[in-house]
C-alpha cells in the first residue's frame, strides 16, 4: 500500500486571522446538492484569500444536513458528498475547516420529535427550537458532532441560531424544577408579572448548561475539535467566559455594519478568548432578498473596525442551493484579504490602553432583557448611542462590564456609566470606592444619575419626564426629544451646559449636566438620555456636549487626533509597540437606503498629539511602513497627517 502524502498542519482558531464564511441553510428544495461543486472551485477560492479557516454549510435553521448525514436528516437529494469535497482541498492546503450548524433552532428535528421542542408561555410546542432541558442534546447535536469530527476530519463548528434563538421554557419538567429549587409557585407568563426575571435566569442557566455539556463531551471525544456557539460571551450575554469554548464569534448586521462593528468589536475584546467578527459581504433590507454585494473599500471599512480591536475578520457570501458559490464574489474577499494581512502584524491581538472605560452592564442587562439573551429591541439601543457619540469626538473606549473592572477599574482615568437603571450593590460600592481614590466618573441619564444621587449633590425637582427640549453649548442650541430630569444644585457642585424650554436660549433654563469632587476623584452627571438621541436623532451639538463634559474629567488623553470627526481612535500596544489605529468612518454606512457604495472621502489633514515619556526613536505610519515628520516638545509628539483613506495605524517606538 502506498503511504498517504502527509496533510500540512493546520492553524488552530486561537491563531487565526483571517476566514471566509459560507452558508445555505439547505431545504426540502435543495435535491441536486453538490451538483456543480468541484475541488476546483474550492482551490480558487483559497488561491485568491488565503485565508487561514473556511465556514461551510452542514445543517441551516430548516434542520436539513447538507451532507449525507448518518446520525440527522438530510436533504432530500445528493448528486454529490459536497462537504467531503471541502474538506479534502482544505486539508491538502493547509487550510482548517469550521461548520456552520443550526443548533437550538431546528425545525426538521422537531417535526420528528415533538417531544424535544421548548414548551411556550401558552403551553405550545415551538416548531422550531428545541429546549436546551431536552434530550436533543445528546440525541442529535452531540451524536452530529462526533460524526462530522470522526467522519469528515473537520476542525470544528461554529453554531448558529444557539444562545440568541433560545426562549423562556414552561415545559412541565422545567417548571417542576424551577419551583423546586426557588420556592416560587405561581409561574410568570408575562414581563410584567412577579418572578419574571427568576424564571427567565433559571433558562438562561439552562442554556448555560446546555452548552457546557456538549463543549465537555466534545473536547472528551477530541480535544481537538474547536467550538463556538454563535453571540455566546457577546454583548448578546456580557458575562464572564465560564465554560471551555475554542474561540468567540458573531456575525453583525448587514446593514448599519459599521456602527454595529464598532460596539460589537469592543464588547468581545476584553473577554480573554480568541474571537473574530463576520460581515456580511452583501446589503439590503433585513428579509428584503434584493441582495446586492458590497464594494471592495465599504467591506475593507468594515474589517478595519474589527482589526484595530484586535478581533479575526470574516466575511459571509451565501452557497447556491447545491452548495456550490459565486465566483466572481472572490475578488471581493480577495481584496478586502489583502487590506487585512498588510494590518495583521500589528493588529491581531492587540491590547488597548486604558483610557475610557463605558460600563456595558451585565446586571442591568439581564434584568432589562425580557428574553433569555438575545437583546430585545432599544435595549442596548442608549449604550451603542454614547460610544458612536465618544468615538466620533476621537476618544479611545472600551465597552466592559462587571466583571473586566473588577482588577481593573483603577487603570481607566475616566469610567462612564450609560443610562442605567440599576447595579448591584457591590458593584456600585466598587464605583464609589474608585472615584474617592481618584477615579473620575461620569453618569448618563436621569436613571444613571439616580443610582448615585446622594454623591452627584443635586436635588431632583419632580419626576423625569420624556420631553422636546433645547440643550446649549458654545452658545448653539440643538433640539433633543428625550427624558430629561430637572435639578437644582447644591453647594459646592457646579453647572454644565443648559436646557431650554424652547429654540431660544433667553429665558429660564436648568442645567444640563452638573460635576463635583467626591474624594479625591470626580462625580460628573448629565441629567438627559443622549445616547438614545444619538441612536435616533443624531446632532453635533449633543455629540460635542458631552465631548465637553468628558474633557472636563478626563483632561490627559494618550492621544488627540483634530481635523474630523469621521475618524475612529484606537489606542493598543503590540510587541511592545504603541500603535494608534486611525479609521475612516465617513460615508453612508449608516443609510439603510444604501445598500453599496464605492466613495469613502478621504479625511485630512488630520493634527495628532501622542503624550510619550520620552523621545522616541521611530514614529512611523503603517501599513506603508513610512517614517514620519514629527516634534517631541513637553512629552507630546506632534504630527500632521496629510490623508486618511480607511486605515492607518501610527506606531511609536
Amino acid at each position: 500500500m502506498t503511504p498517504s502524502k502527509k496533510l500540512p498542519p493546520r492553524l488552530k482558531r486561537a491563531d487565526s486571522f483571517l476566514g471566509i464564511h459560507f452558508d445555505f441553510h439547505a431545504g426540502d428544495d435543495c435535491k441536486t446538492i453538490g451538483k456543480t461543486v468541484t475541488p476546483k472551485m474550492i482551490q480558487n477560492i483559497i488561491d485568491q484569500v488565503h485565508p487561514d479557516y473556511i465556514q461551510c454549510d452542514c445543517k441551516g435553521h430548516p434542520g436539513f444536513s447538507s451532507y449525507p448525514t448518518k446520525v440527522g436528516y438530510p436533504a432530500p437529494g445528493f448528486v454529490k458528498d459536497q462537504l467531503r469535497i471541502w474538506r479534502n482541498v482544505t486539508a491538502r492546503n493547509g487550510v482548517a475547516l469550521f461548520m456552520h450548524y443550526s443548533g437550538v433552532w431546528d425545525t426538521k428535528a422537531l417535526k420528528h420529535h415533538p417531544s424535544w421542542a421548548r414548551v411556550d408561555e401558552n403551553g405550545k410546542r415551538d416548531p422550531n427550537n428545541a429546549s436546551v432541558f431536552g434530550p436533543y442534546v445528546d440525541e442529535l447535536l452531540i451524536p452530529q458532532f462526533k460524526e462530522l469530527s470522526d467522519v469528515y476530519g473537520v476542525d470544528g463548528v461554529w453554531i448558529d441560531g444557539d444562545c440568541w434563538a433560545t426562549c423562556q421554557d414552561y415545559h412541565k419538567n422545567i417548571i417542576k424544577a424551577f419551583q423546586q429549587k426557588t420556592g416560587i409557585r405561581n409561574i410568570p407568563k408575562k414581563p410584567t408579572d412577579p418572578h419574571f426575571f427568576e424564571f427567565t435566569e433559571f433558562c438562561r442557566q439552562g442554556f448555560r448548561d446546555y452548552v457546557n455539556h456538549y463543549v465537555t463531551e466534545m473536547h472528551k471525544h477530541n480535544p481537538d475539535f474547536q467550538i463556538a456557539s454563535n453571540w455566546s460571551y457577546t454583548s448578546f450575554m456580557p458575562e464572564p467566559v465560564n465554560i471551555d469554548v475554542d474561540f468567540i464569534s458573531g456575525d453583525y448586521p448587514l446593514v448599519n455594519s459599521v456602527n454595529a462593528a464598532r460596539f460589537e468589536a469592543r464588547a468581545i475584546a476584553p473577554q480573554g478568548k480568541p474571537w473574530d467578527l463576520m460581515a456580511w459581504s452583501f446589503g439590503s433590507r433585513w428579509k428584503e432578498g434584493c441582495f446586492t454585494t458590497k464594494t471592495i473599500p465599504q467591506l475593507q471599512q468594515e474589517a478595519a473596525i474589527v482589526l484595530a480591536t484586535g478581533g479575526g475578520f470574516q466575511a459571509y457570501f451565501q452557497q447556491n442551493r447545491d452548495g456550490s458559490i459565486a465566483p466572481w464574489q472572490m475578488k471581493l474577499m480577495a481584496e478586502t484579504a489583502k487590506f487585512c494581512r498588510d494590518r495583521q502584524k500589528l493588529c491581531h491581538h492587540a491590547k488597548a490602553v486604558p483610557q475610557i472605560a463605558l460600563l456595558n452592564s451585565a446586571h442591568a442587562f439581564y434584568r432589562n432583557n425580557i428574553r433569555v439573551f438575545s437583546p430585545w429591541e432599544g435595549i442596548l439601543e442608549s449604550i451603542r448611542g454614547i460610544l458612536i457619540s465618544l468615538l466620533d469626538s476621537q476618544n479611545s473606549v472600551e465597552v466592559l462590564s462587571e466583571h473586566h473592572l473588577e482588577n481593573t477599574i483603577d487603570q481607566y482615568p475616566l469610567l462612564i456609566l450609560p443610562e442605567t437603571n440599576c447595579l448591584a450593590a457591590k458593584t456600585k460600592k466598587q464605583i464609589i470606592k474608585y472615584v474617592e481614590n481618584g477615579g473620575k466618573l461620569l453618569l448618563i441619564g436621569p436613571a444613571s444619575a439616580k443610582l448615585f444621587k446622594k454623591e452627584i449633590g443635586v436635588k431632583f425637582l419632580g419626576k423625569p419626564e420624556e420631553r422636546i427640549q433645547w440643550i446649549e453649548h458654545n452658545d448653539w442650541l440643538a433640539g433633543l426629544k428625550t427624558e430629561s430630569q430637572y435639578v437644582k444644585l447644591q453647594p459646592h457642585t457646579k453647572a454644565l451646559g443648559k436646557i431650554y424650554p424652547q429654540n431660544n436660549n433667553i429665558g429660564p433654563y436648568y442645567p444640563a449636566a452638573s460635576v463635583r469632587k467626591l474624594g479625591k476623584g470626580k462625580i460628573a452627571a448629565i441629567y438627559l438620555n443622549l445616547g438614545q438621541c444619538y441612536e435616533r436623532r443624531r446632532t453635533t451639538i449633543a455629540r460635542d456636549f458631552l465631548n465637553h463634559v468628558v474633557s472636563q474629567l478626563f483632561t490627559n488623553p494618550i492621544v488627540q487626533v483634530t481635523g474630523s470627526h469621521y475618524v475612529d481612535v484606537n489606542v493598543n500596544t503590540i510587541n511592545g509597540k504603541l500603535a494608534v489605529n486611525l479609521i475612516n468612518t465617513a460615508g453612508p454606512h449608516s443609510d439603510e437606503n444604501v445598500y453599496s457604495f464605492d466613495d469613502i472621502p478621504a479625511l485630512g489633514p488630520l493634527e495628532i498629539n501622542i503624550r510619550y515619556p520620552r523621545k522616541p526613536n521611530k514614529v512611523t505610519i503603517q501599513p506603508q511602513n513610512r517614517k514620519l515628520r514629527h516634534t517631541y516638545t513637553k512629552g507630546k509628539i506632534q504630527l500632521t497627517l496629510p490623508k486618511l483613506k480607511i486605515h492607518s495605524i501610527i506606531t511609536v517606538e
